[in-house]
């Protein structure tokens, strides 16, 4: 059989992909459409040369080497949830049992005597989820909008103080430009900032905890967070405090969802790897973005030691790991639009202000076990 008459007829025939692929063979299987042949430069090359063509047509390439030969695999590309997303939703279940069981141990409900008092906690649980799921689908929302295929939020339940890892999305798919690309990884910071400012504001406006009231022993007391100057600023704009000279009283849970929602936009923020703040600065920098991802670690490690050495190792750890995964990041490398045309003026001062508002939800010294 030729390759002309085993090609589905939306799809490129084969003697147009000569400049770039040379092919021999044609083969569907499993609904994929694989061409086997020689390449005619470096699979990275190849890919990015060809994959235009195939987007076009409703698929996504890829190239492999398998058993001595070159082959383009052509997956018919889909944007829409085909199911139910089973994983999905018993993630998010489980996390909201973690978030729950979490928020319990804050709000210092009495788990071993009343089990069902951990419903109780459903504030905590909202916020931090609400948070993170604005965040997830700010990115999935923009990922339909430019037509790349994403998943819907994977939730990560962890049984620590927050009762979740976070969540992500993931794609699966080329993106297709530079303002592709900048619109999905800035989507998801506005979106999960817009959602901290919220859960913030209702947080400092509800009442604290009285921790000498409590029947149990609340997390606040073996933890303090450190605010940013974001969630400062809204609490001072509201006239409410963040600390209270009762030593007794801590402030609402649900304050730590907004902590959650700043601290996980800063961390996203950074210009490295797959991150949000690499996508952004990949998208108005170009190549650029190489050298500041290098420097990340640098910048991290060095606030390691500051704390080490002046603060009493205080949240030292914190960033001391943050450093490690920014150096395993960086070797992985930032996302490659097809299309390297610069974005627009405003999205340029989009970009700009975002990677500013990262900056107010820094702050050194985020979590500290207290003695």
């Amino acid at each position: 059989m030729s390759p002309r008459t085993a090609v589905p007829a939306d799809l490129p025939d084969p003697e147009s992909l000569t400049d770039v692929f040379h092919v021999y063979e044609v083969e569907v299987e499993d609904g994929d459409v694989r061409y086997y042949g020689e390449p005619l430069g470096t699979q990275e090359t190849v890919v990015r040369d060809l994959a235009p063509r195939f987007r076009n047509r409703g698929y996504r390439l890829r190239m492999s080497y398998e058993t001595g030969e070159h082959v383009l695999v052509a997956t018919e590309r889909s944007t829409s949830v085909d199911g139910v997303p089973w994983l999905n939703v018993v993630l998010f279940f489980a996390t909201v049992g973690t978030t729950l069981f979490a928020g319990a141990q804050w709000y210092g409900f009495p788990l071993r005597s009343d089990p069902l008092s951990v419903l109780a906690a459903w504030p905590f649980a909202a916020s931090v989820l609400g948070v993170l799921a604005v965040h997830e689908l700010g990115h999935y929302a923009f990922s339909r909008y430019h037509r790349v295929e994403a998943t819907l939020p994977y939730f990560i339940p962890l049984p620590n103080p927050l009762g979740t890892l976070g969540a992500v999305i993931r794609m699966n798919d080329h993106i297709p430009s530079r303002t592709a690309l900048f619109d999905i990884g800035v989507a998801g910071p506005l979106a999960g900032l817009g959602a901290t400012v919220v859960v913030t504001a209702i947080g400092v406006s509800l009442p604290p905890v009285d921790t000498a009231t409590v029947a149990g022993t609340t997390v606040a007391t073996r933890l303090e967070l450190g605010y940013p100057l974001l969630i400062q600023v809204i609490a001072a704009a509201l006239g409410q405090p963040l600390q209270y000279s009762d030593p007794s009283l801590t402030v609402n849970p649900v304050v730590v969802g907004g902590w959650v929602g700043a601290f996980v936009t800063f961390l996203n923020l950074l210009p490295v790897g797959q991150l949000d703040g690499a996508h952004v600065a990949r998208a108005l920098f170009g190549d650029a973005i190489e050298y500041v991802q290098w420097a990340v670690p640098t910048a991290l490690f060095s606030l390691a030691a500051y704390l080490f050495l002046f603060e009493d190792g205080r949240a030292a750890t914190i960033w001391l790991l943050w450093g490690v995964i920014a150096l395993v990041f960086g070797r992985v490398g930032s996302a490659r639009p097809l299309d390297e045309s610069p974005v627009d003026r405003r999205r340029q001062a989009v970009g700009l202000l975002t990677l500013v508002l990262g900056v107010l939800c820094f702050t050194p010294m985020p979590i500290i076990v207290t003695p």
